[in-house]
């Protein structure tokens, strides 16, 4: 399989990049990101002379890249490109639609036009609102988006049933919690409080600390997306979740003990306007369905996490200096210069 993977040098995205790779010795992974600040090759690291895996870099909105990418041949593509980070959208929203629903129609026709055999659009359980002290969201649960990420989102989700439904294209959405794990960038929650921890600074919480998530960790998420794809029915959405639910203020405790500080560490800070209170998601479908489950449990997976920012420092220190940004130039661009002469 041809597999072309937007947003490759994400968090999630790099992580399913490397699942893929590992997983699967014949299929080839086309990578490509617009390496905003958040993409990162250095997520990448140690895949730059990978036979199976090319790295092209660009804009899932410029629509003449992405004809030259799929008229190469393309069998599926997993839609991980996104703008995604809640308080940067509420300063500058049209980014966010551009990238998230323009971008995402961009890929939609030109999958159409290339007749590319599936399509799985990587979403959120945000697009669903807030809850309540009790339920969890369902694939029926109407979309109700607070925020202008959750928005743009839940308009690509949309797009993406339109096509399904007028030109038969075979795309599904995924909608998952929040993810945690290696790589992802220091402005989340998870590796903020731990790089901060590291450094013994105050670790931030928002408002009471008691916003509640649904927490899986990124490599349980990818062994879903790969199952979606493999297994999925076109049409449909499948929610991801592990029903690891916990208030922010918890999450903060436990890493500041990992790290012996007090709770005297933990800072609250003003609260994002229009805060969604609380998120779940009900997995039944996916489980029922695809048979797929999480196998990571959240301390397990928070002691990974935390073991991996202590031991990829160097990674850490790129990211907030910015030094990271100059990774292309170092050691892709010489490259693609060299192979140019050939």
């Amino acid at each position: 399989m041809r597999l072309l993977i937007t947003g490759g040098a994400g968090f999630i995205g790099s992580n399913f990049v490397r699942h893929i790779l590992t997983e699967y010795p014949a299929y080839h992974v086309l990578n490509l990101d617009k390496l905003t600040y958040a993409g990162n090759l250095e997520n990448l690291a140690g895949l730059e002379n990978h036979a199976r895996h090319e790295f092209i870099h660009g804009d899932i909105c410029d629509p003449a890249l992405v004809e030259r990418t799929l008229s190469r041949g393309v069998d599926a593509i997993v839609h991980f490109a996104a703008e995604s980070h809640v308080d940067r959208s509420i300063l500058d929203p049209t980014a966010f639609v551009t990238a998230n629903v323009a971008g995402t129609l961009n890929l939609l026709d030109g999958s159409r036009k290339h007749r590319v055999g599936r399509f799985v659009q990587i979403s959120t359980d945000e697009v669903y609102g807030s809850l309540g002290p009790s339920g969890a969201f369902t694939e029926t649960t109407p979309l109700q988006p607070n925020s202008p990420y959750a928005a743009s989102k839940a308009g690509a989700d949309l797009l993406v049933r339109s096509f399904f439904h007028t030109h038969g294209t075979p795309a599904l959405v995924t909608r998952c919690s929040n993810n945690y794990g290696p790589y992802q960038f220091p402005e989340k929650l998870i590796p903020l409080l731990v790089c901060n921890a590291m450094t013994g600074m105050s670790v931030p919480i928002y408002g009471d600390g008691l916003y509640v998530r649904d927490w899986i960790h990124v490599r349980d998420h990818c062994g879903a997306v790969d199952r979606v794809l493999q297994h999925g029915r076109p049409g449909e959405v499948y929610n991801v979740g592990a029903r690891q639910e916990m208030p922010n203020i918890e999450i903060a405790r436990r890493i500041l003990r990992a790290f012996e500080l007090p709770d005297s560490k933990m800072q609250y800070v003003k609260d994002r306007p229009g805060h969604d209170r609380r998120y779940a998601i009900d997995p039944s479908k996916i489980e029922r369905e695809l048979g797929w489950q999480p196998k990571v449990s959240f301390d397990e997976g928070l002691s990974e996490t935390i073991d991996w920012y202590r031991s990829n420092t160097a990674w850490v220190e790129h990211v907030r200096s910015g030094a990271y940004l100059t990774y292309y130039d170092r050691m892709y661009s010489q490259r693609q210069q060299t192979l140019s002469e050939l």
